[in-house]
């Protein structure tokens, strides 16, 4: 997208889950995975962070956090938000 998009109440993103912690096998209960969040409030952070509060949308439930880093990059880590992907 060319243009600036700025976090507002109301907005839908995608926020990357945590995951579980990995077991001694390698292996997760569950992987980190991309949920829909509507921003609920677009608190100013700081200077070299953009961030936002989210309500996430999971499958067993909600989840409320504030103060979200934001991260458009490749490596999207878990307890992040970015815009969502362009389909179509």
């Amino acid at each position: 997208m060319s243009e600036q998009q700025v976090p507002s109440v109301g907005r839908v993103v995608h926020y990357v889950s945590h995951g579980t912690p990995v077991r001694e096998d390698g292996t997760q209960a569950y992987t980190e995975q991309c949920r829909a969040a509507i921003i609920t409030g677009a608190p100013d952070c700081d200077a070299h962070m953009e961030c936002a509060s989210l309500a996430v949308l999971n499958p067993g439930g909600l989840f409320f956090d504030q103060h979200v880093p934001h991260n458009e990059t490749s490596q999207q880590r878990g307890g992040t938000w970015h815009w969502p992907e362009r389909v179509g």
